[in-house]
């Protein structure tokens, strides 16, 4: 079992407190710290506005534009983090950082469930020809079908998730485990954000998970954009040891494990129903913290779309979505007829000579 400490950026652009998170995850038991590379514009529209987080609504293309970063500064987290025998992982999301993660050599990389529809990115990390990680959270499995046959041949996990912060232990539904690793022919492993720290964990050990990732702070009480939900040292550390108990243990001896530390019915409403489907909680995230075509500008009636007057972005809840990012190079080119405002999504219908029939359409 690999345990990822999802440190993200609650270092807050500080080389001194990323280095005391790093030394605090590798005492707390885990194998990997894994980071974002954070370039604002390349997540975000600036006309986003603030989107509710479990700290409160945050202005978070602002936030994110603080948090970008030199070169050096990710190549520090990767030498802190071979200084404390901890594997340096990351996550970029779109061209820029996906360059500037490709220069550090990654062992794997890790891309987040909101960018599993952005099959240009998608494409890019899949000709770097090294492990993968993909969080499959807010998606449905013709999104997943899709991600893979991009990411495949190549090694692959699959991290089942859901997108909500805090996501209720309840909605995790476990027992898909088996059916993604069936379906896809993947490793799987699970991206917690539930409040507990050793439950989805340590039940996700019967259905064959071999990464567990948790969000790493030093306190909840710091103001990390996911420090409210992140785990402390202390119960970072009582997680991994609850895994490694588990881990050396047979597979038919961890259920009644398990049953000494949680309620029969506690175990089964995690363990779920076993398909693939998006939680109650992230339902409402669907199609807005994924990636779509929007307006990177105001946009006359007329205007003919290319590279600079149009880009992929998370939606998020104030805009309005677009089309799929696997339509961008088929609508470079097109002008479209009628005026749209600058973050804007654009949709099929804003095009002159619209989409053949036969391609298919989310």
């Amino acid at each position: 079992m690999n345990i990822i400490a999802e440190i993200g950026t609650a270092h807050r652009g500080s080389l001194d407190k990323a280095g005391e998170l790093i030394r605090a995850a590798a005492r707390s038991g885990a194998d990997t710290a894994k980071f974002q590379i954070v370039i604002a514009r390349e997540i975000l529209h600036p006309e986003t506005g603030t989107v509710p987080l479990p700290g409160g609504d945050v202005p978070l293309y602002d936030v994110f534009e603080s948090l970008e970063k030199e070169a050096s500064f990710y190549a520090s987290l990767k030498s802190m983090c071979e200084e404390e025998h901890l594997e340096f992982l990351a996550s970029p999301f779109g061209p820029g950082s996906a360059r500037l993660l490709k220069e550090l050599h990654p062992r794997r990389v890790k891309i987040a469930s909101p960018e599993v529809n952005y099959t240009a990115l998608l494409k890019e990390i899949g000709s770097w020809n090294i492990p993968v990680i993909l969080s499959s959270g807010v998606s449905r499995m013709e999104d997943l079908k899709e991600a893979v046959e991009i990411l495949m041949p190549g090694e692959l996990t699959l991290l089942h998730c859901v997108t909500s912060y805090p996501a209720p232990e309840e909605d995790y539904n476990l027992s898909v485990l088996p059916l993604l690793e069936k379906t896809f022919g993947t490793a799987v492993g699970v991206s917690d954000h539930s409040l507990n720290p050793v439950m989805v964990p340590a039940v996700s050990t019967l259905y064959g998970a071999r990464i567990i990732e948790k969000h790493f702070t030093l306190s909840r009480e710091e103001d990390g954009l996911d420090d409210p939900i992140a785990l402390e040292p202390e119960d970072f550390r009582l997680m991994c040891d609850r895994i490694r108990e588990l881990e050396e243990l047979p597979r038919e001896q961890r259920l009644s494990r398990l049953e000494k530390w949680f309620s029969s019915e506690e175990i089964r409403a995690v363990q779920g129903h076993g398909h693939k489907e998006l939680a109650p909680s992230e339902q409402a995230n669907y199609g807005r913290t994924n990636r779509s075509i929007h307006a990177s500008t105001t946009l006359e009636k007329g205007t003919v779309l290319n590279p600079e007057n149009c880009c992929i972005v998370r939606t998020e809840k104030k805009l309005n979505p677009g089309m799929h990012p696997r339509y961008f190079d088929r609508i470079m080119g097109c002008r479209i007829n009628r005026r749209i405002p600058s973050g804007e999504g654009i949709r099929e219908d804003d095009l002159d000579n619209p989409l053949p029939d036969s391609m298919p359409r989310t």
